[in-house]
């Protein structure tokens, strides 16, 4: 969450930059060489990309929610998981920025518990009729167990408001918060079947680490409430896969002493989870105005949570998941800060940041699992509001079809370098802030080849092109008689509904005709322009194209005649 929860947001129409860099006029493309190995593993495709989340947990069952979890559920059918705050939370579901509420638990007149299983069964169920599993987050406290439940809504908005209210405190009785859980889980095993609700992630609550917003108890109040909430779980379900604590990355110790705790408390802990943020900024220089993205400040957040679980012999065996993984810490927030959300920058970071966490990890020897992007979509708001999601209007947004290029690659890693790719320890220390990052990753899947590349930079101003050359080698026998390319683009021309919506002069409402064409144009497709045959000699070939500044692109070889 960081500072930027209290920072002032205006509306994102109020300033926003172009839907994709364009090409500088001057400065000539520059030459970058690509190299791909296709025949040296460098290990397996982990997809970590396959976890996402919101804070509002009804707008999962909503026209646009439903849309939007359908796109998410195709991309890796029955692998993808969705992580959400509120599902505890009292109330009648009606959502609002930052809230949301299923109304689970209340007590009658003599303070007996009453489960109401309703909106949470609806919400779960809209999960699974789209191929999405739950990553429970269990929270936050209903209105009847909370030691402070006055006031209990809070009135958050953009800009003012308070967060912290009712729904953030500890239970009145412990006894009570384990039974709600257990009486919860034992619900879903029986609606769901054993084996499917032990696939599922339980962990407790949300950046307890942050008592100005998430938590209005003290550090050990939490971690006893993580026990209950564990041994409620696991009543239900032995084998259930339990975790925690999804602490704000905020370089303090809170997982060192959540690790501490587990293990002399002997409580259950399946995987770790923290959350990682960057920082973006408006910037006034020779450029104009712009944003800069914070890509060191998202890293360094990162392997400051894998040093403490690398440091510990007990826990860095244990699986990762960075419970919330963002360019910032307001998915709700808007604003001249946030305007990189809409276009190709925010596609580009994807790109850039996600290998690179995985870099970091490996780099320690851990095992990280997930990467979730805390981006949905926000029901009922103006077209292109600058809000953080995947999509708008029920439209995929540009950085939606980076997801999709990621579910693209299969198989096993293979060896690839770019000679333009910003160094992990440089971007670590200094994001990308002078040369610009042309980054590859390479992966194989039987005879069929992907290669991905990006070209980012913090600074969200206009730069050359890149005239990229890929040199592959080691390719399959399968290919001695030439390759099919699908070549798939997502930049200010391709894949980018934002680009379409305001070349149309940005309609507020848009007609079913702009709405067909903003759908056409959001659709990630082989480019049709680009070459679909590459001759191959001995093992070998070349494929060389233009990728603009914040552009993303995907080769997919496959051996001649074969289907794409």
């Amino acid at each position: 969450m960081r500072a930027l929860m209290t920072a002032v947001c205006v509306a994102a129409a109020a300033w926003s930059p172009a839907a994709g860099i364009a090409t500088d006029a001057v400065a000539p493309p520059f030459a970058v060489t690509v190299e791909v190995d296709a025949a040296r593993d460098v290990g397996a495709v982990t997809d970590e990309w396959r976890f996402f989340g919101a804070d509002e947990p009804n707008y999962a069952t909503m026209k646009d929610g439903r849309t939007t979890l359908a796109t998410l559920g195709a991309l890796a059918p029955d692998r993808v998981y969705f992580r959400t705050h509120n599902l505890l939370t009292s109330g009648d579901g009606t959502p609002a920025l930052k809230w949301g509420s299923t109304g689970v638990y209340r007590e009658d007149a003599q303070g007996r518990p009453i489960y109401d299983w309703t909106i949470v069964d609806r919400i779960f169920d809209t999960y699974r009729a789209r191929g999405v599993k739950p990553y429970v987050e269990l929270g936050f406290m209903p209105e009847a167990l909370s030691t402070r439940p006055q006031p209990y809504q809070h009135d958050w908005r953009p800009g003012s408001g308070t967060l912290r209210t009712g729904w953030a405190y500890p239970p009145r009785d412990y006894a009570r918060w384990e039974e709600l859980i257990h009486q919860w889980v034992r619900h879903c095993v029986e609606r769901y079947g054993r084996a499917e609700v032990a696939s599922w992630y339980f962990e407790t609550w949300n950046e307890a680490n942050l008592p100005q917003y998430y938590w209005g108890g003290t550090r050990e109040e939490f971690f006893r409430l993580h026990d209950a909430a564990v041994r409620g779980v696991r009543r239900a379900l032995p084998e259930a896969r339990v975790g925690g604590p999804d602490s704000a990355g905020a370089g303090d110790d809170f997982l060192s002493a959540f690790m501490a705790h587990a293990r002399a408390a002997g409580t259950p802990t399946d995987f770790l989870s923290f959350h990682a943020k960057g920082q973006p900024s408006v910037i006034e220089d020779g450029a104009g105005r712009h944003v800069r993205m914070g890509l060191s400040t998202h890293l360094h957040a990162a392997d400051h949570e894998f040093a403490a679980i690398a440091a510990d012999p007990m826990f860095r065996t244990k699986p990762i998941v960075i419970g919330e993984s963002d360019p910032e810490g307001c998915a709700a927030c808007q604003g001249p800060a946030n305007a990189y959300r809409n276009g190709t920058m925010y596609a580009s970071y994807t790109a850039a940041s996600f290998p690179r966490l995985r870099a970091l990890a490996e780099r320690r020897q851990l095992k990280l699992e997930g990467i979730l992007s805390w981006a949905f979509e926000f029901e009922d708001q103006p077209p292109f509001a600058g809000f953080r999601q995947l999509t708008s209007a029920g439209i995929d947004l540009p950085v939606m079809n980076v997801f999709k290029l990621f579910a693209k690659m299969s198989g096993r890693y293979v060896r690839a370098a770019s000679d333009h790719q910003v160094a992990l320890d440089a971007a670590l220390a200094d994001g990308v802030r002078a040369s610009p990052d042309v980054g590859t990753v390479a992966s194989r899947d039987g005879d069929r080849v992907a290669v991905l590349v990006w070209h980012y930079h913090d600074d969200d101003v206009a730069g050359p092109e890149a005239a990229v050359r890929v040199r592959l080698r080691g390719l399959p026998r399968a290919f001695a008689r030439g390759a099919t390319l699908a070549h798939y683009r997502v930049d200010a021309t391709h894949a980018n509904s934002f680009a379409a919506w305001q070349a149309m002069g940005s309609p507020i409402a848009p007609s079913d005709a702009q709405r067909a064409a903003l759908l056409k144009a959001a659709a990630l497709a082989p480019d049709e322009a680009a070459p679909t045959r590459v001759a191959v000699a001995r093992g070998g070939a070349e494929v060389a194209f233009r990728l603009p500044r914040q552009g993303v692109t995907l080769l997919v070889l496959t051996p001649a005649g074969t289907p794409r």
